[in-house]
């Protein structure tokens, strides 16, 4: 993993819930190894999922493959600059804005991708690399 790769983990979804929203679901899974489970609010309509698919998520602190820090917006990439992204099918930019301690060695990680919303509950060891500001997030299936 990457400097700039703070998190990266492979879940199963378990439950996915549309009835909320018009093109909104809340997804939820738990990782491979069971440390680690998450509730994310995602554009279905972008990224369909249905249960028991599986899921490769990384948080990163940029998109640039060298680790380096943005210089540019993600809007002002060129398309013939090679990012993170370009390994993904669904990227998002949003901002860590909640900690909490959980039950024995877990944290709780919050993080709003302009309204669309994950809460993560892991290991504090997995987890602890989210404590900036600014990430994004990258789903493959």
């Amino acid at each position: 993993m990457a400097d700039s790769q703070l998190f990266e983990e492979t879940f199963t979804i378990e439950t996915v819930d549309s009835q909320k929203y018009d093109r909104v679901s809340r997804v939820i899974g738990e990782s491979t190894d069971g440390q680690t489970t998450f509730w994310l609010d995602i554009n279905h309509e972008l990224f369909p999922l249905i249960e028991k698919d599986s899921v490769q998520m990384v948080l990163a602190s940029t998109l640039n493959l060298d680790g380096t820090k943005d210089e540019k917006g993600w809007r002002e990439l060129s398309r013939m600059d090679s990012t993170l992204a370009d390994m993904y099918d669904y990227v998002c930019h949003g901002k860590v804005y909640r900690f909490e301690e959980g039950s024995g060695e877990n944290i709780k990680v919050y993080i709003s991708f302009g309204g669309l919303l994950l809460y993560i509950d892991g290991p504090y060891k997995k987890l602890t690399p989210l404590r900036i500001d600014y990430v994004y997030m990258l789903l493959k299936k």
